[in-house]
């Protein structure tokens, strides 16, 4: 006999009866969410693969290099399972330059990291706040600001019906709870997320996931809220020290069977099915980043030793170079404000690099040029 995961409750709406599901609170019960042997495997290789993670982030002479374009890449991804079309060369280029043909979804983006970087923030400091209702709706302010969707309550808990698909609640593909019981379900989610519970951590974050995807607690963004989520509690639960993994991309890849895998926990009680697709894209992500954290890190040094060794170098230039990582596409007043130095010495540097095979120069212009690192670019945007 299937377990059930929630009830119905049906209510009016604008002229038709809605048949909202409000999730039952975790852990999932009758029967209780128990690991099997299989289960127990996917768990150990994921959790080997963040430990892998783990050690080749912490291997780096600079965490930056990494975290930089590991949130950045996270944020486009996440901001695409949603529909946005900027890329990551988008969200750099309008980093360095404030120009964009992607105005608004670049902006999404930016968003996102800057409502990641609060919410790692407030987790991090002796008075912040914990993971809770109120910190995500923090990030959800942030996320939402000066975006489409600004309207439509960002930082609050909807107080009226939404829905996934279709036109109306009467032909959604998916009704969440009504909002008058959202407080309550958002009570219990966060009760749950600090008490003790036998279950693995990884594995409650997975369960934490689709918990509040099926709440649905904001107008929009609940997605890539959901999604941060996950970045939050693999942080607080010391799974990860920092924001390496990410997800997203494993989740788009298998973005069907991610939306077929949410539906069967509310429609069949399949908390199995979902925990096993879950620990599979966990391992693929980490795997994922520990092939990206050693390319990057292998170029970086083997060009940072070309930039020294070239007969242009000079102590700038070399400075310019490492920031790169964090500035991969650069221009003149950007290495200016990086340097803290004149625009003929910024110049300088900037033509050393380019010499030295590092920068390029992407504009044909003779003025606002624009220099990208694009041996770490490559890397980076690689799917």
């Amino acid at each position: 006999m299937p377990r059930t995961t929630g009830r119905y409750r049906t209510t009016p709406f604008e002229g038709e009866d809605v048949r909202a599901f409000v999730p039952h609170p975790l852990p999932p019960a009758n029967p209780r969410l128990s690991l099997d042997d299989d289960l127990r495997e996917l768990h150990t290789e994921a959790t080997a693969a963040l430990g892998r993670l783990a050690i080749a982030g912490a291997m780096v002479p600079s965490a930056e290099w990494f975290l930089y374009g590991f949130v950045r890449k996270e944020a486009v991804i996440t901001s695409q399972i949603e529909g946005t079309q900027a890329t990551l060369r988008d969200v750099l280029a309008f980093e360095s330059t404030e120009q964009t043909d992607r105005p608004d979804d670049v902006e999404e983006v930016c968003n996102y990291v800057d409502a990641l970087k609060y919410a790692r923030r407030e987790i991090a400091r002796l008075k912040g706040l914990p993971i809770s209702t109120r910190l995500l709706c923090g990030a959800h302010k942030r996320l939402m600001k000066g975006v489409r969707g600004t309207g439509k309550q960002p930082g609050r808990i909807r107080t009226s019906q939404n829905w996934i698909g279709g036109s109306r609640p009467g032909n959604a593909r998916f009704v969440p709870p009504p909002p008058d019981v959202v407080p309550k379900a958002m009570a219990a989610l966060e009760k749950w997320l600090h008490a003790d519970d036998p279950l693995p951590p990884l594995v409650r974050a997975g369960l934490a996931h689709v918990q509040f995807e099926t709440i649905h607690p904001f107008l929009d963004g609940n997605g890539r809220i959901g999604r941060m989520l996950i970045a939050l509690l693999v942080e607080h639960w010391g799974l990860l020290d920092q924001p390496l993994l990410y997800l997203s991309l494993s989740l788009k890849r298998r973005q069907q069977e991610y939306y077929q895998r949410l539906a069967a926990v509310r429609t069949e009680g399949d908390w199995e099915g979902w925990t096993a697709f879950f620990l599979e894209c966990v391992h693929e992500a980490a795997d994922d980043g520990i092939d990206a954290a050693q390319r990057i890190f292998a170029l970086i040094g083997k060009d940072r030793s070309k930039v020294v060794a070239h007969p242009s170098a000079t102590l700038t230039s070399v400075r310019l170079f490492d920031e790169l990582p964090t500035r991969p596409i650069m221009t003149l007043q950007g290495a200016i404000d990086a340097l803290k130095t004149t625009k003929p010495t910024a110049a300088k540097a900037i033509a050393a690099l380019q010499e030295a095979g590092v920068l390029r120069e992407t504009t044909g212009k003779k003025r606002d040029r624009v220099y990208a690192y694009h041996g770490y670019l490559q890397l980076l945007c690689r799917d």
